[in-house]
């Protein structure tokens, strides 16, 4: 199926660390499609067929075995979506304002669902990631400015996550082992993931890891929550007019809707196409309703599990935590060891297993979408899907996001300040990014008769909206 419009192919250009070596030594020529791809014949980490998303009949056919493999980017997008950092948000809302802040995880579930669809309907449509899409159609000098931003802000969150992912290890062992002493060990490991497996491996260990989520739906089964109350915060919105309760708000805004999702999802999208054997811009151009109704499939569910964590986790500690007057929390591995004396060193080993998880799921996931986004922004080939001889810059990338991670943990720099500094730097990049998105992905140029409709267009600019004033009052706040 042809793209509408005039779109300019694919401005891909050789490796920059490739060419500079040529410069000096004579390189093989650039290697053939399949001598870059990292998935064994070319086999769609999701199990779909070489459309890399026309495989919803067969889904149907098989039943649910069909639809769990039919998952994919936007399950993983949700669930890296819950990291330990946003754990430590919502922790810290709990354990702060009870059930207060519970009706946000219902109200900025259509939100994410929009926003993140755009991503992979932009995605499907163009046959190119979010950060050449951008590229093409606005302003160089604004895209670029978000893209800094952006590979700095996940750098940051990459360093409290895997600060985070040590300490979890640190409690499992009955603080035994520093966490400090795990920080090398556990970015070693994610490094070897994300360079030496193959892209379907990555992806499956990707889905595995999602599981680590249900350890909070058990956390809340264990601390029996009180039902009428529960109801009562879901569905019926609490405000209070005060510097925390605002501040805490906008933080989980921050956290929920976060610009490497938007990155990530569009990039994977890109990646499951080339690894289902398409393997040029022009194969990769155009979508079908089938397509976008299956990647429609896999985002609302990515995303349920990402607002359901945020729901439990919530719950868990405003029952507990609050309720026992530790409105303290700050941080996901404060409130595993507040659980133990009052709910249990079960409740607590779940909390930290399920920080542990998420951690590995979501500092990938961060590395990578810095990667893509500067490597599409600059025009140069590369992914998880291509092996790292045949795309050294966009795995220098992601090892150079790593190693930034690495040394601010290592340094002991306070994680509630950097993730502080995260927050409004994702705020800066969030409006100006979603707009962008909104106006790309109902842009009849681009997107043709699969742009997207009225109300998913609605909800994107609300998303844009909140989260402009989110920033603005985290700035009114901060100083």
């Amino acid at each position: 199926m042809a793209m509408h419009g005039a779109e300019p192919p694919a401005d891909e250009g050789p490796d920059p660390i490739r060419a500079a070596v040529a410069r000096v030594s004579p390189l093989p020529d650039e290697p053939s499609a399949k001598g870059v791809a990292k998935a064994r014949g070319h086999e769609a980490a999701t199990g779909a067929s070489p459309a890399g998303r026309s495989g919803l009949d067969e889904a149907r056919r098989r039943g649910p075995l069909g639809f769990l493999q039919l998952l994919g980017p936007g399950l993983v997008t949700g669930a890296s979506d819950d990291d330990p950092s946003g754990i430590g948000t919502y922790s810290q809302a709990g354990s702060q304002f009870g059930l207060g802040t519970l009706w946000l995880a219902i109200f900025t579930f259509p939100l994410m669902i929009a926003v993140q669809e755009a991503c992979a309907r932009i995605a499907l449509q163009t046959g190119v990631g979010l950060g050449t899409s951008l590229r093409r159609k606005f302003p160089t000098v604004l895209v670029g400015a978000c893209i800094v931003l952006v590979f700095c802000a996940n750098t940051i969150n990459v360093g409290a996550d895997l600060g985070a992912v040590a300490a979890g290890g640190s409690l499992l062992t009955g603080s035994h082992v520093q966490p400090v002493w795990l920080l090398v060990p556990v970015a070693l490991v994610i490094g070897v993931l994300e360079l030496r497996l193959s892209y379907s491996t990555i992806f499956r260990c990707f889905k595995y890891l999602t599981l680590a989520l249900f350890a909070y739906v058990i956390t809340v089964i264990i601390v029996h929550p009180p039902l009428l109350a529960t109801a009562e915060a879901t569905f019926i919105p609490h405000l209070e007019l005060n510097r925390d309760f605002v501040g805490i708000v906008v933080a989980i805004l921050g956290t929920t809707i976060s610009p490497y999702l938007f990155f990530w999802q569009a990039s994977s999208e890109v990646d499951e196409m080339k690894a289902a054997g398409a393997t040029t811009e022009q194969e990769r151009r155009g979508t079908t309703r089938k397509e976008l109704r299956a990647a429609r499939i896999d985002v609302s569910v990515g995303m349920f599990f990402s607002q359901l964590v945020m729901y439990c986790i919530i719950l868990a500690s405003g029952t507990v935590l609050h309720s026992s007057g530790h409105s303290g929390i700050q941080t996901a591995q404060q409130a595993a060891q507040a659980l133990k004396p009052l709910a249990g060193p079960f409740a607590s080993m779940l909390f930290a297993l399920g920080m542990i998880g998420t951690g590995l799921l979501a500092i990938p996931v961060l590395t990578a979408s810095a990667a893509y986004a500067v490597k599409e922004f600059f025009g140069f080939r590369g992914g998880l899907s291509e092996t790292p001889h045949a795309r050294p810059t966009f795995y220098a990338l992601i090892v150079l996001a790593l190693a930034g991670g690495l040394v601010m943990s290592a340094l002991n720099i306070d994680p509630i300040q950097a993730l502080v500094v995260t927050a409004i730097i994702n705020g800066v990049v969030a409006p100006p990014v979603l707009a962008l998105i909104a106006l790309l992905a109902r842009d009849r140029r681009v997107m043709g008769e699969h742009r997207s409709g009225n109300l998913s267009a609605a909800l994107v600019w609300i998303a844009t909206m909140l989260m402009g004033a989110a920033v603005v009052t985290l700035i009114v706040t901060v100083v």
